[in-house]
């Protein structure tokens, strides 16, 4: 555990800068839903917020069934539905991008172990507005076949 823990202590001094620091969530474009896949390159599960560094493939398409998905209860008022027909990818997604997700009390909440660099994970998100940095505030995050809320605890 020990070892663990100084991994992502490691990986967190790598991350950007400007990825530690706090944003809620008026800060970001709301209307526009992007969805974004990739292997995780560094990860930083420290407080105010889980931070990922997401490495995405050239060329990557919506899925064909994510409209379909299931998505767990949460306490917000989300309408995930609404947000998994209207994600799309970004122009250009390919690279690094950084991705923000919930403060760890949360994820503890969804029951989410920490994530290790290596892991392929898809999420639906949002930009920040008039940013021009490849961050994303993480809304959906599907490991594996899980989906997990973001904006709130389990309903």
């Amino acid at each position: 555990m020990h070892l663990q823990r100084r991994h992502f202590v490691m990986a967190s001094l790598a991350l950007p800068a400007g990825a530690w620091a706090h944003h809620g969530w008026s800060r970001f474009d709301l209307e526009r839903p992007w969805y974004l896949a990739g292997v995780l390159q560094q990860v930083r599960w420290a407080n105010p917020h889980a931070e990922l560094l997401l490495r995405v493939e050239q060329g990557l398409q919506v899925p064909a069934d994510l409209p379909g998905r299931a998505l767990p209860r949460q306490t917000a008022p989300v309408d995930g539905a609404s947000l998994l027909q209207r994600a799309r990818v970004p122009e250009g997604a390919g690279g690094d991008w950084t991705v923000e997700l919930a403060p760890l009390t949360r994820l503890q909440a969804w029951g989410l172990e920490p994530l290790a660099a290596g892991a392929r994970v898809e999420l639906i998100g949002f930009t920040q507005r008039g940013a021009a940095e490849r961050m994303l505030r993480a809304e959906f995050l599907f490991v594996g076949a899980r989906a997990i809320g973001l904006r709130s605890s389990p309903a």
